[in-house]
C-alpha cells in the first residue's frame, strides 16, 4: 500500500508543483477512476527507470528503495533483452506445446523442498492467492480462512474479502478471522508461539462452532503489511499445525518475501521451517512483466485438477516464461543472495548507529533487504508517530530517495530495495534517512 496517499484531484497547497505535473494531475482527476491515489505530497513524474535509479522529466535521479516489484532492477538489460527476443518469436499460451515452459517450472519448482513439485502459472499475485484459495477450499471441503490482522493479499473480489488492510469500506468475508501477531501485541519473543497458536486455534473453534471449517491459514511469512514482524523464526509452526490438524492447509503469500527477499533463503516461510502446501508467487517474479504462479503439492493440485479447470489466455504465456526464467537465471548465476545477506547487514548495522545516536527510531526489524522501521520517540502518541513517519517518508522523497510505510497505524518505513542494491546505495539511503529523521521532530 502507498502511503501519504492523495486523492486524484488536485489539491490546494500544492502550488510549488510544477505547472506540467499540475497539468497531468487534473487530466489525471478528468479521465481516471477515482481510486485511483498519488503517492506523496509531491507526487513524483518519472519517465526512465534504471538500476536503483528512477528520473524525473528533468533528469533528477531518485534512489528507489521501496520498489520490490522490479527486484533485479529498473530495466534490467538482460531480462529485457529475453522479453522481447521471445516477443519477437512468438506469444503463445499453456495450451500448445512450448519446451521452455517445462523447462522453467522445472528449475522454478527445484528451488523449493521436495514436498511442492507442481505449478500452476497466473498473472498477478492476487491471481495467485484467488486460485490458492479455491484449491484449499475444494481440497478441506470447508470455507473459512484465517490471516493476519493488518493482512493484504490481493485486489480481486476474492482476494479483497481476506485482506484486513484494505480498509474497513472493503467488507471481509464472514468466513474470515483475523488473529493478532505476537510482536504488534507487545509479546515478549519466547512466548511468541504458544501466543500465535492460541490465536489460531480459537479462530479455528469459532469456524467449527457456526459450521463454517477452516479451509486454510493465509500468511505473508513476513507480514509486511502489518509492519514486518519477522521474529522469532518458526513461532508459526504450532499454527500451522492446529490449521492442518483441523483439515485446513497452510497457504505461504511469498508475493513480497519470496525470490530472495529474506537474504538467506528463496523463499521466506524457509525461515520458519515449516514446508507450505500451497505458495503463491507474484511481483519479483518477471522483474515488472506481469507473471505470477502457485506452487503446491501435488495431492492438492492434482484433486483440484481432477474435478475444477483453471487456466487463462495470458497466464503462463511465452514471453511471460521467458522473462521469468531471464529472472531465475541472474538470481543464481550471480549468487544475488548472497549480496542481499551482506547489504541487509550494511543497512541494519548503519540503521543501528542512527538509532543510537539521535531519537526517532524506536525499533528496526528485517530480514536480507527488507526492512521495519518503527519511527517516533517515547511518550507519543500514535496519530504523532504516524504524523511523524509520513513527514519522514516525504523528506525522503525532497531528498531524491523513495520509501513508503506500513504498519496499522502508518508509524513504520517500509524499506525493500532492488535486490542489486549495492554499498553506496545503502550509504545514500542511510545519509538521507538520518537527515530526515533530523528534520521531522514531534
Amino acid at each position: 500500500m502507498s502511503v501519504d496517499l492523495m486523492p486524484n484531484r488536485y489539491m490546494p497547497g500544492e502550488a510549488d508543483l510544477a505547472e506540467r505535473e499540475a497539468g497531468l494531475i487534473a487530466r489525471r482527476d478528468k479521465v481516471l477512476g477515482s481510486s485511483y491515489r498519488l503517492q506523496y505530497r509531491r507526487p513524483v513524474h518519472f519517465v526512465r527507470g534504471e538500476g536503483m535509479w528512477l528520473y524525473d522529466p528533468d533528469g533528477r535521479a531518485y534512489l528507489d528503495f521501496y520498489n520490490n516489484v522490479p527486484s533485479l532492477g529498473h530495466c534490467n538489460p538482460e531480462v529485457n533483452a529475453a522479453m522481447a527476443e521471445q516477443a519477437g518469436r512468438i506469444s503463445a499460451n499453456t495450451r500448445y506445446l512450448e519446451p521452455r515452459l517445462v523447462d522453467y517450472a522445472e528449475r522454478l519448482v527445484a528451488t523449493f523442498p521436495t514436498e511442492l513439485d507442481r505449478v500452476v502459472f497466473t498473472c498477478t499475485g492476487s491471481e495467485s492467492n484467488d486460485l490458492a484459495l479455491r484449491i484449499a477450499r475444494l481440497v478441506s471441503g470447508n470455507d473459512g480462512v484465517i490471516v493476519s490482522s493488518y493482512a493484504y493479499h490481493g485486489t480481486s473480489a476474492a482476494a479483497a474479502m481476506v485482506s484486513p488492510n484494505l480498509g474497513e469500506a472493503v467488507k471481509l468475508s464472514p468466513s474470515v478471522r483475523m488473529v493478532a501477531l505476537p510482536g504488534p501485541a507487545g509479546v515478549a519473543e519466547a512466548e511468541a508461539p504458544a501466543f500465535f497458536e492460541a490465536q489460531v486455534r480459537a479462530a479455528i473453534k469459532d469456524l467449527d462452532r457456526r459450521g463454517i471449517g477452516v479451509a486454510a491459514i493465509l500468511i505473508d511469512s513476513i507480514f509486511s503489511s502489518d509492519g514486518v514482524w519477522i521474529d522469532p523464526p518458526g513461532f508459526i509452526a504450532g499454527a500451522i499445525a492446529a490449521v492442518r490438524e483441523a483439515g485446513g492447509l497452510f497457504i505461504a503469500d511469498e508475493v513480497q518475501p519470496g525470490f530472495g527477499r529474506t537474504g538467506h533463503h528463496m523463499w521466506g516461510f524457509e525461515r520458519h521451517a515449516v514446508v507450505p502446501d500451497l505458495v503463491t508467487l507474484g511481483k519479483p517474479m518477471g522483474n515488472g512483466f506481469p507473471i505470477g504462479g502457485v506452487v503446491g503439492r501435488h495431492a492438492a493440485m492434482d484433486r483440484f485438477g481432477a474435478t475444477a479447470r483453471y487456466s487463462n489466455t495470458f497466464a503462463g504465456n511465452t514471453v511471460g516464461i521467458a522473462t521469468a526464467d531471464a529472472v531465475l537465471t541472474i538470481l543464481q548465476r550471480d549468487r544475488i543472495l548472497d549480496s542481499v545477506v551482506a547489504m541487509g547487514e550494511r543497512l541494519s548495522q548503519g540503521l543501528q548507529r542512527i538509532a543510537g545516536a539521535s531519537s526517532g527510531i524506536l525499533a528496526v526489524r528485517h530480514a536480507g533487504l527488507f526492512f521495519g522501521i518503527d519511527i517516533g520517540h517515547d511518550g507519543m502518541s500514535a496519530s504523532q508517530r504516524r504524523a511523524m513517519a509520513l513527514d519522514v517518508v516525504n523528506a525522503m522523497r525532497d531528498d531524491g530517495v523513495l520509501i513508503s510505510t506500513t504498519g496499522a497505524n502508518e508509524d513504520t518505513l517500509k524499506v525493500r530495495p532492488p535486490l542489486v542494491c549495492q554499498a553506496e546505495h545503502v550509504d545514500r539511503f542511510l545519509v538521507s534517512l538520518q537527515a530526515a529523521v533530523a528534520s521531522c521532530p514531534a
